[in-house]
């Protein structure tokens, strides 16, 4: 089981370095295709593009395939979209690549959720989850600075081929440690689609699209925030960068437990702990200690609402909670788009560089909110159960969370 944990945690590990060292190359990338930077930012939106397409239609179309393999097939297109994005001659190839590359995104990190929860005893799905997790809160510490210093030095491709090696050290890990799960009679795209259209789905959905928008309305603009309020070089950037890693890693850490043992609460005060932490970086900015201290604890409690949406999300859909844990990912990319251009609406509107902490904490309490309504909506099911798809319905194994 830990090496199987571990081999899901290589491919986030994997996946958060590609989606992030692209906007530390953007100057090289952009001399190198020659394309304007600003032009050459499209390729973030492309990989975006791709994650939110490819979650739902590569979860559909994989439907009825055993999930170790599908695990495997995800991870070869992984591999082949970051080869392809290292070997495309100009920019058109170069943004179908990044598109290719994200496809997968989504789909890996909810196959990879189900199976993870499926490696563990029933109370401690969450933390098997969350463990996989980890990975793409290391990349942010380890694998973005590291790819980005790579292709500063060695040129922008090597940065695309490390992120290539990685997905061929994942692959072989997945085929050597994950053991087969076989799917049940009831999976089918049908099973999937119908679980989508459950209303607290679309609820959690909404909490991850609205509430996480808080955090990435800040985590969008931290770099100019921290030159122009702070008084910070250029240069020490990259570090706030991985400080910020560090605390979404800590918040990961705590989040299996706390879901584990309490799946709302946990969802509520990470959003209310977030939305306080935003309105205090809006006063701390100004003073570098403050403002490390304060952007450590953003970090830890946008992670602390990854894991209950994703368990939320996974316990609502029942019988096919697959395409519901990918399509949860889809929904951090529109959080992603949403909160950085609610972020730069405020900023174009004058109101400052301080402006987004405001506005992400307006988004956090609104996803609080959303949050708050689907737990009245659920008062009559105090438990969720997650359905574990077995070989045979009238013998599934459930784990129950929250």
């Amino acid at each position: 089981m830990p090496l199987a944990l571990l081999a899901l945690a290589v491919v986030a590990f994997g996946i958060g370095t590609t989606e992030f060292a692209t906007m530390g190359l953007l100057p090289q990338i952009a001399d190198g295709v020659g394309v304007s930077v600003p032009h050459a930012g499209n390729l973030v939106s492309a990989y975006a593009l791709g994650v939110v397409v490819g979650a739902p239609l590569l979860t559909g179309i994989g439907a009825r395939i055993p999930h170790k393999r599908l695990l495997l097939l995800l991870a070869g297109l992984f591999v082949v979209g970051n080869a392809a994005s290292a070997l495309a001659p100009d920019f058109g190839l170069l943004f179908a690549a990044r598109f290719l590359a994200g496809l997968p995104h989504g789909a890996l990190f909810g196959v990879g959720a189900v199976v993870a929860s499926r490696l563990v005893a029933p109370g401690r799905a969450a933390r098997a989850v969350s463990k996989m997790f980890l990975g793409l809160t290391v990349a942010n510490i380890i694998g973005v600075p590291a790819s980005t210093a790579l292709g500063q030095q060695l040129g922008w491709r090597s940065a695309y081929w490390a992120v290539t090696a990685i997905g061929l050290v994942a692959l072989l890990m997945l085929a050597c440690f994950v053991p087969h799960q076989p799917r049940g009679r009831q999976s089918g795209i049908r099973t999937e689609l119908r679980a989508m259209g459950n209303r607290q789905v679309a609820i959690g959905m909404a909490v991850a699209v609205v509430g996480f928008g808080g955090f990435f309305a800040v985590y969008s603009y931290l770099v100019p925030m921290l030159t122009n309020l702070t008084g910070m070089s250029d240069s020490s950037t990259t570090l706030v960068l991985a400080l910020y890693g560090v605390g979404m890693t800590l918040g990961t850490l705590i989040a299996g437990p706390l879901t584990d043992r309490a799946l709302r609460p946990t969802l509520y005060a990470g959003l209310a702990l977030l939305a306080a932490a935003l309105v205090t970086f809006y006063f701390t900015v100004h003073s570098l200690v403050p403002a490390l201290v304060t952007i450590t604890f953003i970090g830890a409690m946008g992670s602390l609402i990854t894991t209950p949406v994703q368990m939320l999300l996974m316990a609502k859909a029942k019988d096919a909670p697959t395409m519901a844990a990918a399509s949860n990912h889809s929904a951090f990319n529109l959080a992603n788009a949403g909160g950085a251009w609610i972020g730069g609406l405020v900023i174009s509107a004058g109101w400052g560089w301080a402006a987004p902490s405001l506005a992400g904490a307006a988004l956090a309490l609104v996803g609080l909110a959303l949050a708050f309504t689907g737990g009245l909506m659920d008062r009559g099911d105090r438990r969720s159960e997650v359905v574990m798809e077995g070989p045979a319905v009238p013998d599934r194994e459930t784990r129950t969370v929250g």
